[in-house]
């Protein structure tokens, strides 16, 4: 079932979203040079890797580290990656990875593959069973300021409780907070 939701709201989502793509995609090639997508290495279910899309928001060059862990995440911004994070439009091209299996709307969201603590905590929650997500719970209640344990706590209860309304209220949360720029530090 929750498969069958992803697909149908991830084709009617890309025919809805494709003229924003399509401007998002000629901004970033016209703002900086480089690859107008980031194919990122994340982990997904059963800690398997696999290739995630998002649009290109910090300089080609960067270190591969969560944004948090950077110096000055700022000084690696692309002119308009601080306003892609923070409109989250950055992400629009994961409808390709929900396309393809590899994520779903609703879950935890994919951890880069050398985050090491956060995978093993998750693995030994059995949060790994899941399939990422473009959102979850951990996404809705703190996002980005929450640390480590917190989120993987979050991402145990959405294991334990996850179902076709807490998913659809998870959406709900995650237009709101986009529309308030909540929860953004990058």
């Amino acid at each position: 079932m929750k498969r069958l939701f992803d697909l149908i709201l991830a084709i009617i989502a890309g025919i809805l979203l494709s003229m924003p793509i399509v401007i998002v995609s000629l901004l970033v090639r016209f703002t900086s040079p480089g690859p107008v997508l980031y194919w990122s290495d994340r982990v997904g279910k059963r800690n398997m890797l696999f290739k995630m899309p998002k649009f290109r928001t910090m300089r080609v060059g960067t270190p591969t580290v969560a944004t948090h862990l950077l110096a000055d995440p700022g000084a690696y911004l692309t002119p308009i990656g601080s306003f892609l994070r923070k409109s989250s439009l950055d992400e629009l091209p994961q409808i390709w990875s929900i396309l393809a299996g590899d994520m779903s709307f609703v879950g935890p969201r994919p951890a880069l593959f050398n985050q090491e603590d956060l995978i093993v905590l998750r693995t030994e929650c059995g949060v790994d069973s899941l399939v990422p997500g473009l959102t979850g719970w951990a996404q809705v209640n703190g996002r980005d300021a929450l640390p480590i344990p917190d989120k993987v706590k979050l991402d145990q209860e959405y294991l334990q409780n996850a179902n076709l309304l807490l998913d659809l209220h998870i959406l709900y949360l995650t237009m709101k907070k986009v529309i308030k720029r909540d929860g953004i530090q990058h």
